[in-house]
């Protein structure tokens, strides 16, 4: 296949990406409208008026700024492309007298830079234009500055010296590198995993232990109760950075751990915090995070797979302006071109994931009983972080990992009847 083939076919894939993702984004906007200021049954006479007008205000203004920073970012993206960008700066830096190891990483570290600092404006706006308009911001320009540096030296420290062993696997292991180079990035995934909860995630935030009383006492019959192992229950100051309000599980093995917001424990009430955990215990006890992993290990060998044929494919470089095959090359490539090639399957990813979501909602109604306090608490937290309550169909069909707050509490209605 000749190389202008390739990039009119990514262009054509492009275009085709970018008018579909605006065109749900203004489809959502208009369905939102369309329904004026009428609440929605469900949450009548829990969320007011005013809250109900500041779900929409909120929604309508991030779906308009996300659409002039997608267009913002697809035309940057596709006049470095189209200008040979990526070839003139490889064959630049190629130039200066590194190894070839040493010549990937740079080039790699330096395109990665110019996109972070393209975003960079766009992020702040996000922060400290839209996020403090409606009351969620809370962080300062100087903590948000300390995070991004943070952010990336951890990234150089962990991803340097991953990217100078991927090289010698495609160098030196012959024509099964993808194979092995899965292998130690698998574990290399496993022991970050095991890390994240009690080095990576403290750089960030400050985390306790809840303290005691009857909400802990609580939280560990339940997990007594449906068998659940954990190192233990914390409180992050999520409070330092936004008003929204969250709660997760960290880690595995020996690390796993409970963390809370310090905005969800302000924002509801015990019973319905006990609620919100069973269903994230629910994730556990029905495998759900052990199937993700599985999912993203098999998606990853196929990463590797696919790079180490695009290796031996000299065209599909040459349309996108480089000379020729090259580690540093083909991982930029599918770092940031990839998108139009893979965007249509986007939609399964997200119903296996709301499939997911159904399932531990029905967990924790079926073995808590507690289907009233987590209505409550889904409904709270939609209302505290002004939730979309009515988005198009389309719209989450194709981007929410989580089924919309009237389609999950009618299932957990169904689950009571």
């Amino acid at each position: 296949m000749e190389p202008k083939i390739i990039l009119m076919l990514y262009i054509v894939l492009f275009v085709l990406e970018y008018l579909w993702e605006r065109f749900l984004g203004i489809i959502n906007m208009r369905y939102v409208l369309s329904r004026g200021e009428l609440i929605p049954d469900f949450v009548q006479g829990i969320i007011t008026p005013e809250e109900y007008r500041k779900s929409i205000k909120y929604t309508l203004t991030k779906e308009k700024f996300g659409i002039i920073a997608n267009t913002a970012s697809s035309i940057f993206l596709l006049l470095l492309i189209l200008s040979g960008f990526l070839g003139f700066m490889d064959s630049l830096i190629s130039g200066f007298k590194f190894d070839r190891y040493t010549y990937g990483v740079i080039y790699i570290l330096f395109i990665v830079l110019i996109f972070r600092l393209f975003a960079l404006p766009f992020s702040l706006y996000g922060q400290f234009s839209i996020e403090e308009r409606f009351g969620f911001n809370k962080m300062t320009l100087g903590l948000f500055f300390v995070d991004l540096l943070k952010s990336l030296v951890l990234s150089a420290i962990l991803f340097i010296p991953l990217l100078y062993l991927l090289f010698f696997f495609m160098d030196k292991a012959g024509n099964f590198w993808w194979f092995y180079a899965f292998g130690i990035f698998t574990l290399v995934q496993f022991f970050i995993m095991f890390l994240y909860p009690t080095v990576i995630a403290p750089l960030f935030n400050k985390f306790t232990p809840l303290e005691e009383g009857t909400l802990r006492d609580r939280i560990f019959t339940l997990a007594e109760k449906l068998g659940f192992r954990t190192k233990g229950i914390y409180k992050m100051d999520g409070s330092r950075r936004s008003g929204h309000s969250n709660a997760y599980f960290t880690g595995i093995g020996k690390s796993k751990r409970i963390v809370l917001y310090d905005t969800l424990i302000d924002s509801l009430k015990e019973e319905e915090l006990v609620a919100v955990l069973a269903h994230e215990i629910g994730h556990e006890k029905k495998h759900h995070i052990k199937k993700e992993l599985v999912l993203s290990l098999i998606g990853s060998l196929a990463g590797f797979f696919i790079i180490s044929l695009l290796l031996q494919f000299p065209p599909f470089f040459k349309a996108f302006g480089f000379t020729g095959p090259s580690f540093h090359a083909v991982l930029i490539l599918l770092m940031f071109c990839s998108g139009p090639f893979t965007f249509f399957i986007k939609p399964v990813f997200s119903i296996l994931s709301r499939k997911y979501e159904y399932e531990a909602d029905r967990f924790a109604v079926t073995s808590t009983d507690a289907a009233e306090s987590l209505k409550s608490a889904l409904i709270s937290l939609h209302k505290n972080n002004s939730g979309n309550l009515t988005p198009h169909p389309l719209y989450s069909f194709y981007y929410y990992s989580h089924p919309t707050l009237a389609e999950r509490v009618r299932a957990i209605e169904n689950v009571t009847q």
